[in-house]
């Protein structure tokens, strides 16, 4: 089994919503599995660590996590048009992956989910590119025609998935939003797994 890691963070659990979808998607692709992480909230003003494992959820991501994926999907809620504190940090943590390479030629995406539906979520997919553009990872998108992207009227990008969550977070996953993530586990999956037979 190849494992594609599923790195988010999320706040009032739209994020992690579409991280499970999309793990299905990854895992309906034979000989692949999901690895859902998250990362430790972040403040200006530290007053205590951050618990060794969240009280629920996915577990904190490692570094080994990065070494052992065959791919990478990130996942943030937006803010300002750019992904969330917490995921920045940590990705502003991983020169070491960088100079030896761990996710260089890997297939990597993202998804998002927003309070309004012009909130940014092109932006913030655009902005967790750069990085993975910077690690030499593969992009991965979602095909337009033919998709529902062409009838969604909630959430749903060529860059990755994306959810309007309403801008009291009342708005669950349309079926759109629903098909696109495991979508997007699918595509990432199936690249992952023709990658690790060349």
């Amino acid at each position: 089994m190849k494992d594609i890691l599923v790195l988010y963070f999320s706040r009032s659990g739209h994020t992690a919503a579409m991280a499970r979808r999309i793990a299905r998607g990854i895992e309906e692709v034979e000989g692949m599995r999901a690895r859902l992480r998250t990362v430790p909230p972040v403040a200006a003003v530290t007053t205590t660590a951050a618990p060794p494992e969240p009280e629920s959820g996915a577990p904190y991501v490692q570094r080994e996590d990065l070494a052992e994926c065959a791919g990478l999907i990130l996942g943030s809620p937006t803010r300002f048009g750019n992904m969330a504190a917490a995921l920045k940090h940590f990705l502003d943590g991983t020169a070491s992956e960088w100079v030896s390479g761990t996710l260089v030629g890997k297939p990597a995406a993202v998804f998002t989910a927003t309070g309004t539906l012009h909130g940014g979520q092109e932006s913030t997919l655009l902005s967790m590119m750069l990085p993975l553009l910077h690690h030499g990872a593969i992009l991965v998108g979602l095909p337009f025609p033919g998709t529902e992207l062409d009838n969604t009227e909630t959430g749903g990008t060529p860059y990755g998935a994306s959810h309007w969550a309403g801008p009291r977070g009342e708005r669950e996953l349309s079926d759109d939003e629903i098909r696109l993530c495991r979508r997007l586990g699918q595509r990432v999956a199936h690249l992952a797994r023709r990658l690790a037979t060349d």
